[in-house]
Order: C-alpha cells, then structure tokens, then sequence
C-alpha cells in the first residue's frame, strides 16, 4: 500500500520528469513523434528536437509555474493570490523556480496577463485580458495546489478556481482546474483511475449546482461523460482528455510516452498527465532512469523537505 508521502511526491516528481521527457518533441505533430520506445529525455540521434540548447532533463515553463505555485502555499499556509502572482512575474524576470534560472516557452496568454500583473492589475483580474482564452496554462501547474490542500472540496474547487484566473480566466479553464483537483485529491486515496475521475465529475457537478455558468461549461465543452478526444494541442481540454486517454495505461512511464505521442504540446500533456499518474502509482514507479537524468533536483528536494519534512 502506497502511503500518502509516496503519492505526494511521485505527483510532484512525476510532473516535473513528465514535462522534461516531453519538452524535446514539443510543437511536433504525432507522425513525427519517435515510435514508443525511441520517446526519452534524449531523443533519437538526429532528431529535429525543440529548443536544441537546452540540456536534457529540463523542465520547462509548466515545471517552473508549478513549483512557484507551491512555493507560495508552503511560505503562506494557504493561497495567497498576490505572493503567487509575484513569484509568476519573478518567475518571467529572473527564472524563479527555472533550471539554471533560463526561461523558455512562455505561453502567449500567461506572458500577456504578467504584462498586466506588471502593470498593477489584480491577480484576480489579470487573466482576462484574452477573454475568450481557452489555453492549458493553468491547468498545467495546479496539481500541488490538489496534493498540499486540506479543505474541503468546495474550498479545493474555488482554489483551483483561483489560480486559474491570474492568468487564464475563462470559465472553462477554471472547470478543468477543479475537476483536475478532485480527479488527483481522489487518486490521493487509492482509488483506481476511473473510479476517482468519475467521483470527481459526481462531485463538482454536486457543487456547481444544475443552473450555474460553471456548470454549464463543464456540461459543454469539458463533456466529462464522453469519450475523451484530443490532437495533442494546447487547448485546455484537449489537454485534460489527453490525460484522460493516457492514463488508461498501467505504468508511470507508459502514460508518460503515450501522452507525448499525441504530439504538438508534448511537454503539458506529459506533465499533466504524469503528475496524476505520479500519485496514483507513487514515486517508487517512475524510471529511474528519468529521475536520475532529471535537473535541478536538489532545488526541489529543499521544497520536498520543507513540506513533508522527510
């Protein structure tokens, strides 16, 4: 039996190591994704591999977001949306929570609501300046705010609400936040993938109420009862079947490599759906091989530490 330590830090790990093996295949479409087996931190010889100067075993933009994300609920004991904002513009200014402190593959949306974090907008408003942005940029760095979070799920849903809108506030993306959340806070227990994405539908849908906005984009365009679907693309709930479709498989490192075969937003998709493979499976599941190559570890290890004091 998996203890909650090891469920924690394999989602954390498990995100992290997801969006560094998918960053070389980014923008890729999936015919020119390598076949399953050749999918690795260090793509095939002579691949035509996105941002060719980076070191394998970097996490990008969605790594970086995340850990900035938690930094702030551990150093304030709850979410605190202006301390996250400023670390999300530190993060852009001076590579916060970036390896080697080197930014690369910032989001069009997420750079356009720091331009107005900058400015002196408030968090709360600061992602609607693409009104109707459907993009992934929020729910590629929620799940710790799901794994650190001891509230109720009404408390979780308007949390993930929350963070959603400092840089991605249309409804829509703040849907597939909290329905993340509850996916992994369920996955946090034990139950089997299905069991705990259904429970997590049941329940938002309980909170949502019959007649709200939030449910009528759930009902729409999440459309949780129907077969997933996705091209692999940058699209909020793309992004979110994706995760779907890949953890249909049984191991961390297969749901990893499938979901980097849909292609296009190879690194998202990965950290997204590796990060719940991740607490389902524990860190004891991920391959060593990609945990060894993985960079700046002892960074995170400090936040780890400082979290679950082990």
């Amino acid at each position: 039996m998996r203890n909650s330590s090891e469920r924690i830090r394999g989602g954390l790990w498990g995100l992290l190591i997801g969006d560094a093996v998918g960053v070389p295949y980014e923008f890729h479409p999936s015919h020119r994704i390598p076949s399953y087996d050749e999918i690795e931190m260090v793509p095939p010889l002579g691949y035509d591999r996105t941002y060719p100067e980076l070191k394998p075993g970097t996490w990008s933009d969605d790594g970086a977001q995340a850990l900035c994300l938690l930094d702030s609920l551990l150093a304030n004991g709850r979410l605190q949306l202006n301390d996250f904002a400023q670390r999300l513009t530190a993060w852009d200014g001076s590579g916060l929570w970036a390896v080697d402190g080197y930014v690369f593959d910032r989001g069009i949306q997420t750079m356009a609501a720091i331009e107005r974090l900058r400015a002196g907008v408030s968090p709360t408003r600061s992602g609607f300046i693409r009104p109707e942005g459907k993009g992934n940029g929020a729910l590629m760095r929620v799940l710790p705010l799901a794994l650190w979070h001891r509230g109720e799920d009404s408390a979780l849903i308007e949390d993930a609400h929350l963070q959603s809108v400092v840089t991605h506030g249309h409804v829509t993306n703040q849907v597939c936040s909290a329905l993340y959340c509850l996916w992994a806070r369920r996955l946090l227990t034990g139950m089997d993938t299905e069991s705990a994405y259904g429970l997590a539908v049941k329940t938002l849908r309980e909170q949502y109420g019959s007649s709200s906005e939030y449910r009528k984009f759930l009902e729409s365009e999440v459309r949780p009862d129907e077969p997933p679907v996705t091209d692999g693309n940058g699209y909020v709930v793309s992004t979110l079947h994706a995760a779907r479709l890949a953890l249909q498989e049984t191991t961390y490192e297969a749901v990893v490599k499938v979901a980097i075969a849909f292609g296009n937003d190879t690194d998202t998709n990965a950290a997204v759906a590796g990060g719940l493979a991740g607490v389902r499976d524990g860190v004891g599941a991920i391959p060593e091989r990609w945990m060894r190559m993985l960079r700046g570890k002892e960074q995170v290890g400090v936040l780890l530490t400082k979290w679950l004091g082990v």
